[in-house]
């Protein structure tokens, strides 16, 4: 697939029609093609041949690729306009304080161009943003004469305590790069990893001390490079310790009030990882904390963190035996309007599962109706683990619908599309989950026999209940529900529980 039909294949329905409207009102002439072009390309089965007869009559190869080339640049202005036009980002606003500074600066407006230049400076401390602090200082020292005197070493300090604060980011990112880096390495080789130490002589390498480097911007880079170990080696057990202890010690740091978008980063990270520990009323801690925080300094990170703060809430609410609280946060999350698309899907997914432990199918397969894009477009927005999740929940609500002909065909998309990049990154267990579960589809009564469970018992890799992933013991539960004949959702805090016990 060429980087064009990439491109035009992640378009959402809305998206679509938007582009079309975008092209119509470029088209400065009737007989412009590239709106044909467009819809052409939509339809996969279609050749570059058969495209080029439908456009010309005849094989204008030339006159074809042109009309590519421009259909692709309008392509890429389309996205880049949408996402500016969507913005409403701190660094935006920044960036137009500083233009509107330097505008008033060339007009000799130095009073109005510093008092914009001061808000400018407050937003991005409050949120570490060193380079736009670099161009604030830069911009403050070049019309410093226009200020008093003792002004100028002010911004000469603040510019040179910038540039180190700018430089510690710099070599943060770097060690999280390279961490991550050997993340992917040791999941790739199934090595073991520790953590601490792999963190401790990454720092030491590049002269950064910790203690030095503590803020609520810094520890959410250290928390989010441990959080990826989590999610590459699937657990969460190894990295709590670790992220308590650090987050222990900031607590006391001086400007947390001021950096308080990283710290509901740094709370959520946390209770998401006491939550995967089945650690439920300390997770719960946490969002408590969270939700503290995102209704301080007048509710302004409020919407941004709302929906992972609602799916997380929802999510210790069905573990704990709120099933009714579970679905009712969730389906109010479902209502809110929010560019955190991948959020949103996570919502919708947690609804459909908890609906499936409710035994209430119908109303999971309406809600994974809406899913309506796709797979390549929810790859896109929230990853290939994402989309395979999504379509095992679909094969088992067809199932429990009693919906033959559906079944038979998800099965086979399945297979086809995800087996071999289930075998590549080593998750067999899928492969062998699924084959159980097609086992049940063909012959339910099979599901109860003690042959069935011993072979079942004898297929996987069993790890310990604390440091299994608590998604996929819900899987497991289905179809140990099936085993044993008992409600999917006591079966479920059956495992949990017994997962909990064996943490505490």
């Amino acid at each position: 697939m060429t980087d064009l039909n990439n491109l035009i294949s992640t378009f959402s329905n809305e998206e679509q029609q938007q582009f079309i409207t975008f092209l119509e009102k470029k088209n400065k002439r009737s007989d412009t093609k590239n709106i044909q072009l467009y819809k052409l390309l939509q339809d996969k089965d279609l050749d570059t041949f058969t495209i080029c007869n439908t456009l010309y009559g005849c094989q204008k190869k030339g006159a074809y690729h042109a009309l590519r080339k421009r259909l692709y640049q309008s392509v890429i202005d389309f996205i880049a306009n949408k996402h500016l036009a969507d913005e409403s980002t701190v660094e935006m606003q920044l960036i137009k304080l500083l233009i509107t500074a330097r505008a008033c600066l060339t007009k000799k407006q130095y009073k109005t161009a510093y008092k914009l230049l001061a808000k400018a400076e407050t937003i991005a401390t409050e949120h570490a943003l060193f380079s736009i602090l670099n161009e604030i200082y830069h911009t403050k020292i070049q019309y410093s004469y226009s200020q008093p005197q003792d002004k100028l070493e002010h911004y000469i300090t603040a510019f040179k305590n910038n540039q180190h604060n700018a430089y510690l980011e710099d070599q943060l990112n770097i060690v999280y790069a390279k961490i991550r880096q050997t993340l992917n390495n040791i999941n790739y080789k199934g090595a073991v990893l520790d953590l601490e130490t792999l963190l401790n002589n990454t720092l030491e390498e590049h002269n950064i001390n910790l203690e030095n480097a503590i803020t609520f911007k810094a520890l959410y880079q250290i928390i989010s490079i441990v959080s990826l170990s989590a999610f590459v080696t699937n657990d969460y057990y190894k990295i709590e310790s670790f992220l308590l202890k650090h987050y222990t010690s900031i607590k006391s740091y001086k400007n947390r009030v001021k950096q308080t978008y990283y710290h509901i980063q740094i709370l959520y990270m946390i209770a998401n990882t006491l939550f995967r520990n089945k650690k439920f009323n300390e997770a719960s801690q946490y969002l408590n904390a969270m939700e503290t925080q995102l209704k301080s300094n007048q509710k302004k990170h409020y919407n941004t963190f709302i929906l992972k703060h609602n799916l997380l809430k929802g999510l210790t609410y069905n573990y704990t035996n709120q099933q009714t609280k579970a679905i009712a946060i969730l389906e109010k999350s479902t209502k809110l309007k929010h560019q955190d698309i991948e959020s949103q899907l996570d919502i919708h997914l947690c609804l459909i599962m908890t609906h499936i432990q409710h035994n209430d199918y119908k109303k999971a397969n309406q809600v994974i109706a809406t899913f309506y894009h796709t797979d390549t477009y929810y790859e896109t927005k929230a990853g290939k683990d994402w989309v395979i999740k999504k379509n095992l929940i679909d094969i088992i609500i067809q199932i429990e619908l009693e919906n033959i002909e559906l079944v038979d065909s998800r099965l086979r998309s399945f297979k086809r599309q995800y087996y071999s990049y289930l075998k590549q990154i080593n998750q067999n267990r899928v492969i062998t989950y699924l084959s159980f579960v097609q086992l049940y589809f063909k012959a339910p009564n099979i599901v109860t026999t003690a042959t069935f469970k011993t072979k079942v018992e004898n297929a996987f890799v069993w790890i310990d209940a604390q440091q299994e992933d608590i998604f996929v013991m819900s899987f497991y539960a289905w179809l140990k529900s099936k085993m044993e004949n008992k409600p999917l959702y006591t079966i479920t805090l059956e495992l949990v529980e017994m997962a909990k016990t064996n943490v505490n």
